[in-house]
């Protein structure tokens, strides 16, 4: 990547932000068989978010084991049921209006989803987006911003000129770590700390996004 680029890019989250999937994920069961694989996991300092507690307790848990022997199984237990989701999925309001507005622009999708998963939910609303960064080893998922940084690196973009936008808490830090740009789409009231910079809905935050 050219650190000195002055390119722009939109990265953007994807459960409940481009398609909502995690409401019709069953995150209760997909708790269970973490919790039966892991036992108790280390504990892990996590934003706070508007997430059910089973999404948050999952998605707490591969943060607490990334990097460990049993990050994958772990990781393939809540895909399960991700996948299972994707009919029911929905697209999120004015999707396609987005899509269209970010055509000619550098683009990434950051996903706590693993890769294949968020793929399939991609193509099953018809969604292109080449560079997808999903979890996977060796690489700290979201709230950490290695995700960022690596699609920044894949657009050829430094993150300082890239803006994220998102659904949650996890997103908002993701960004600050990486050191790009942040616009929220609250999934709902109060889903984040006041001073953060927000839009009414996906096209308002891509627009607010080109103008800088």
């Amino acid at each position: 990547m050219n650190a000195g680029s002055t390119s722009r890019a939109i990265l953007f989250d994807l459960d409940r932000t481009l398609v909502d999937l995690q409401s019709f994920t069953d995150y209760a069961a997909a708790w269970e068989s973490v919790r039966a694989l892991l036992g108790e996991s280390s504990a892990v300092t996590v934003p706070e978010t508007d997430w059910d507690r089973p999404t948050q307790a999952c998605m707490s848990a591969l943060v607490a084991v990334a990097g460990t022997s049993t990050w994958q199984e772990a990781s393939d237990a809540i895909a399960r049921h991700e996948r299972a989701a994707i009919p029911e999925s929905m697209a999120m309001p004015r999707l396609t209006e987005a899509m269209d507005l970010v055509k000619d622009w550098p683009v990434a999708v950051i996903t706590l989803l693993p890769p294949d998963v968020a793929r399939e939910v991609l193509a099953h609303h018809g969604v292109q987006i080449d560079v997808v960064v999903g979890r996977q080893p060796g690489s700290r998922p979201k709230p950490h911003g290695d995700g960022l940084i690596l699609a920044c690196e894949a657009l050829s973009v430094d993150p300082a000129s890239a803006t994220m936008i998102g659904d949650a808490t996890w997103d908002l830090a993701a960004a600050i770590d990486a050191g790009a740009g942040f616009i929220g789409v609250p999934f709902s009231a109060g889903a984040f700390p006041d001073g953060t910079r927000l839009a009414a809905d996906l096209t308002e935050a891509v627009s607010q996004a080109m103008r800088g």
